[in-house]
């Protein structure tokens, strides 16, 4: 199990391309929507996967229902939904997506079989974090909110 150091997350956030979102909801007041659009404006591609959605279009792709249905290659699946719907994710994720690197679970989310299961098919496991708050933290954007990061940047 890697440890989750600041380097091993910041290398996931920079050699990941494209996230698919489960439980991403289209309603601008949750968590999910908002940490979507902050991940797509930093120019991740989201692939937004929402059964009671499919068929829309959200951040510039169509809503996919089930991952089942996503047909491109995807790095990262990051989990909006409780932690007893994990386990059958993660199956989901290691029978359909060939050449995912990184399994994420929000905060509040942990699942420890469903971890171990994809840890032993090779997948990098994060476990009750945000990688919207993790890329602000490592990235230096959370002094815009008052947080000192100790990161030295010009960027606004």
């Amino acid at each position: 199990m890697a440890l989750l150091t600041d380097t091993f997350l910041r290398n996931i956030l920079t050699t990941t391309k494209t996230i698919a979102m489960v439980g991403l909801s289209m309603n601008e007041t949750r968590p999910s929507y908002f940490v979507g659009r902050y991940l797509h404006m930093r120019g991740y591609k989201i692939i937004p996967v929402n059964a009671g959605h499919g068929g829309k279009h959200f951040f510039g792709q169509v809503v996919v229902s089930s991952i089942e249905e996503i047909d491109e290659p995807v790095d990262m699946i990051d989990i909006f939904r409780k932690p007893e719907a994990v386990p059958q994710i993660v199956d989901d994720c290691l029978a359909k997506l060939t050449g995912l690197k990184t399994i994420w679970m929000q905060i509040g989310i942990t699942h420890e079989s469903a971890a171990l299961k994809a840890r032993q098919a090779g997948l990098n496991v994060i476990e009750n974090r945000c990688p919207k708050i993790e890329h602000q933290r490592l990235f230096g954007e959370l002094r815009k909110a008052g947080f000192a990061t100790n990161i030295i940047s010009s960027r606004l």
